[in-house]
């Protein structure tokens, strides 16, 4: 299967790309693109980003919001919890510590192995379930808070029915919040030098971000979507938008993340969250 195909690396440990470009990228293409580039970019990523992550954290953003001080969710003791996109899960494992009843989902299995053993590392265990944020794998009404840090919607082609599963599987003014990438971040380029922050690009250009191997095929897909696409299709999912948040740099954090930088949080957003509750 393509997504089983092995991935060259570079130096740095993440999958080579042999040509980047904005192109259309289909369900399929994007589906099978991003599983197989977390699959092989899972230890690079860990390497580089999981003691800021930690094991049992929930960071919200580069700029090193957390919800043990944002409580963007709520009061979490006895929910039962879905994280779409879960990764490693150290946001899950830290819902458990607080009480909650999460259950972590990801496309990527090599992700997935990566939460199995640091469940063990930590003795947080929960249930890990792969699939597609398209597709979730669960009754209706199923879970009480939802949540995403940076995980599906970034990588799926069809917000709108990602979101729309999200309500389903939740239960009546159930609470969901998810961060992406700031939609406003899309028409620079990735750099975290300020010095560089020229307009490289359309906001309205709607064309995802796509990573090529060398056979010419999508190797990662990113998608773009404006602020009214996202705020239009929470709405249309049933949601009812309580608050948008584009947090800022955090006091006396000292990180650079690809293109997040100090300098640059300073003078633009990186990152949107986006806080809705499902109707009644």
């Amino acid at each position: 299967m393509l997504e089983e195909m092995t991935l060259p690396l570079d130096s740095d440990g993440y999958p080579r790309a042999d040509a980047v470009q904005r192109s259309v990228a289909d369900a399929d293409a994007t589906r099978t693109a991003n599983r197989r580039w977390w699959n092989q970019a899972a230890p690079a990523y860990l390497t580089e980003h999981g003691q800021d992550l930690g094991l049992a954290d929930f960071l919200w953003c580069p700029e090193g919001l957390r919800e043990s001080e944002a409580r963007l969710l709520g009061p979490v003791a006895g929910c039962s919890v879905l994280e779409v996109g879960c990764g490693s899960a150290p946001c899950a494992r830290w819902l458990r510590s607080q009480g909650a009843a999460p259950v972590g989902l990801d496309l990527s299995d090599g992700m997935l192995a990566r939460a199995t053993e640091a469940g063990r590392q930590t003795g947080i265990d929960l249930p890990l379930v792969q699939a597609d944020a398209t597709a979730l794998p669960f009754a209706a009404a199923s879970f009480d808070l939802a949540c995403s840090a940076f995980g599906g919607f970034p990588f799926v082609a069809d917000a709108a029915a990602a979101l729309d599963e999200v309500s389903r599987v939740l239960r009546p003014e159930g609470r969901f919040v998810f961060s992406v990438n700031h939609p406003f971040h899309w028409v620079f380029p990735d750099d975290s030098d300020p010095a560089r922050l020229q307009v490289t690009g359309s906001y309205f250009d709607h064309r995802p971000y796509v990573e090529l191997d060398e056979q010419g095929r999508p190797m990662y897909v990113e998608h773009h979507r404006t602020m009214g696409d996202w705020v239009r299709c929470i709405v249309a999912a049933g949601f009812l938008l309580d608050d948008v948040i584009e947090p800022v740099w955090q006091p006396g954090r000292d990180v650079v993340w690809g293109y997040w930088s100090p300098e640059r949080a300073a003078l633009i957003p990186g990152t949107a969250i986006f806080c809705a509750t499902k109707s009644a």
